[in-house]
């Protein structure tokens, strides 16, 4: 089972975690001045990298606070975590 590391709790399980998706998706700020293409690939569209991707993570049987990590989609290894809000690490290997 993968470990995950909360910034505020330590590591768990990930069962205890809920992916949140691609992190740093900036909503649009006159959404209603978007076309239905343009909502669309707001709402549906990411990137699915192979390799390093930013992500959201929610410890929602622990702590329940949000923060970023930086996992590998191959081999799922985690080589940063931050807080929501803040600028991600280097990423010198991406």
């Amino acid at each position: 089972m993968l470990q995950i590391e909360c910034p505020w709790c330590g590591a768990c399980d990930q069962s205890e975690f809920s992916y949140g998706g691609e992190a740093h998706i900036a909503r649009p700020k006159t959404p209603a001045d978007l076309s239905d293409q343009e909502w669309g690939d707001y709402l549906f569209n990411r990137e699915n990298p192979k390799g390093w991707h930013r992500e959201q993570w929610c410890h929602t049987a622990g702590c329940r606070r949000w923060f970023n990590a930086v996992r590998d989609t191959v081999t799922c290894r985690i080589k940063a975590y931050y807080q929501m809000g803040t600028v991600p690490p280097e990423e010198d290997d991406r």
